[in-house]
């Protein structure tokens, strides 16, 4: 379903790994992305250690501040992995294990050594009233407890699960994007960027600055979710641009 009403999302990165910079986050990108597919403007991330008040804490604000929460790591097998504990925490609701999920579990370690152990089982583990994202690389399901979803931190497991979700939430039009690349200094069109956008009100402008080859460059994103607006707020740039006698280059640098 679209509209043109902009829905939100934010996002909660877990785990000391990433705040300790021993693992780097894939996650932020690829949900950013596929959020945009889905209609949705990811708006807020927050990276938190495995740290329960933490955790809690921050699944409120966020939940309560936009139409989805996602959050990737801490749903695993061992201690650390307080996610669920969490969420069930901010929900005021106990953590459960679910049936389909135990299932699910018992079949994937059915033919693999030692079986579904208690520590695998912590996987089925849900805040009562969830449901279940499929997961189709590991077994261990996501969990979906009202606007909040609960995913993996292994990248690769979170894009199988995203893609399992691919047209299930409601969300409004896809923001759709053009660049154009410049081999100048943004600061020497700033002007231009801020005349061509004021004009074009349902447009944002973004700008990206690069040093390559030993030239400064920049790339401008124009971005709009209406594909007529976003034609002639490009085409307005890359006029504006040609008149102050600038080179461009249409699909970026």
């Amino acid at each position: 379903m679209t509209s043109d009403r902009i829905y939100t999302a934010g996002l909660l990165v877990i785990g000391d790994e990433i705040l300790s910079g021993r693992t780097h986050d894939k996650n932020i990108a690829q949900v950013a992305s596929w959020l945009q597919v889905q209609g949705i403007r990811l708006s807020e991330v927050r990276v938190v250690a495995d740290v329960m008040p933490r955790i809690v804490e921050a699944v409120n604000a966020l939940r309560e501040s936009y139409d989805y929460l996602f959050t990737t790591g801490g749903i695993g097998p061992t201690h650390d992995d307080i996610t669920v504990d969490a969420v069930a925490e901010a929900l005021g609701v106990p953590v459960i294990v679910h049936p389909e999920a135990r299932a699910i579990l018992e079949r994937y370690y059915a033919d693999k050594p030692g079986g579904l152990t208690e520590a695998r089982l912590r996987m089925a583990r849900v805040p009562q009233g969830s449901d279940l994202i499929p997961n189709r690389m590991s077994g261990a399901p996501g969990i979906k407890c009202g606007n909040i979803h609960l995913m993996a931190g292994v990248p690769h497991i979170t894009a199988g699960m995203l893609d399992a979700l691919t047209g299930t939430l409601e969300g409004g039009a896809p923001l759709k994007a053009e660049t154009i690349g410049c081999w100048t200094a943004e600061s020497e069109v700033a002007d231009i960027l801020r005349e061509v956008e004021k004009a074009h009100e349902n447009c944002q402008i973004g700008s990206y600055p690069f040093f390559r080859e030993g030239r400064v460059g920049a790339n401008f994103v124009v971005r709009s979710t209406d594909e007529t607006e976003l034609a002639a707020c490009v085409h307005a740039l890359s006029d504006a641009l040609s008149a102050a006698g600038y080179d461009f280059t249409p699909g970026g640098i």
